[in-house]
């Protein structure tokens, strides 16, 4: 089942991790970077412990941002053991190998965690295929704070200025055969009717989700990524059709208005039924 929303929560903060799985999202993303001061980085890593030890079995998949450079091992080690942990966000990933290294710590310390590379940088996204084709990835996503900054981006209104870098993470993961990518976050959380646009034009776009910082966008992201009931419907009547044209032996199968029906299609049909909840 493909998550809807995803929402950041600090490491260091355990009132709103408390209250966390209740605000709606279909993950979260417990940040043991940006969101946390340097001092603080200890004192996280032990408090996200504490906090992912003593909470019940829950659908909500959570995810921990962990840092770049030197913490990245020191924030591994400490949650990788935790039973409700889906997998790591990694934060700053400009190369295949460093999850490849990445893998092996996992495996030493028997951990089945997924890994969801951060792209935040030219050469990043310019590597996406062969960081989508590295060990444990579950999907991409992409950091767009960063990325601008080392871009030189300043985007519009429509964001056009993004279109070449979302587009390509979307194919690279096609190409590699992972889940889609959640659209990147976006500071807007008071003019929701601006952000329920923006997260509309990503959906377009072929992403399946998007990350939140706050409860409110998580709400928008959930109904704009959940299917309607007549696309449901749609995605139901073609597999049934295909199912039943292979049953049959005949090998050609049509929708209720005569249309050819083949695997491309199959494979859309599916995809929308990932997302039904």
């Amino acid at each position: 089942m493909l998550s809807r929303s995803a929402l950041y929560v600090p490491g260091d903060a355990p009132d709103k991790l408390r209250k966390a799985l209740d605000r709606g999202a279909d993950e979260l993303i417990v940040d043991l970077e940006d969101a946390v001061a340097p001092a603080n980085k200890a004192l996280a890593r032990d408090v996200v412990f504490a906090w992912l030890d003593g909470i019940e079995k829950t659908d909500v998949k959570i995810w921990v941002r962990i840092n770049p450079g030197a913490d990245r091992f020191l924030d591994v080690d400490a949650i990788a053991e935790c039973e409700e942990l889906e997998g790591f966000v990694v934060a700053k990933t400009e190369t295949a190998a460093e999850l490849v290294e990445l893998d092996a710590r996992l495996t030493e310390l028997g951990s089945a965690a997924k890994v969801v590379p951060l792209l935040e940088s030219a050469g990043a996204v310019l590597a996406a295929r062969e960081i989508a084709a590295a060990p444990r990835v579950e999907r991409l996503q992409i950091g767009e704070a960063d990325l601008r900054a080392d871009v030189g981006i300043e985007p519009g209104v429509d964001e056009r200025e993004l279109l070449f870098s979302r587009s390509y993470v979307v194919f690279a993961s096609s190409a590699a055969g992972i889940q889609p990518p959640i659209a990147p976050v976006s500071t807007e959380f008071r003019d929701l009717d601006a952000y329920r646009a923006s997260t509309e034009a990503l959906a377009r776009m072929g992403f399946v989700g998007r990350a939140c910082i706050h409860p409110a966008q998580a709400a928008v992201a959930n109904e704009v990524f959940t299917p309607s009931e007549e696309k449901v419907a749609w995605a139901r009547e073609v597999l049934d059709a295909l199912e039943a044209a292979e049953q049959s032996g005949s090998g050609v199968a049509v929708d209720s208005r005569g249309r050819m029906l083949d695997e491309a299609v199959a494979r859309q049909a599916r995809l929308v039924l990932a997302r039904v909840r």
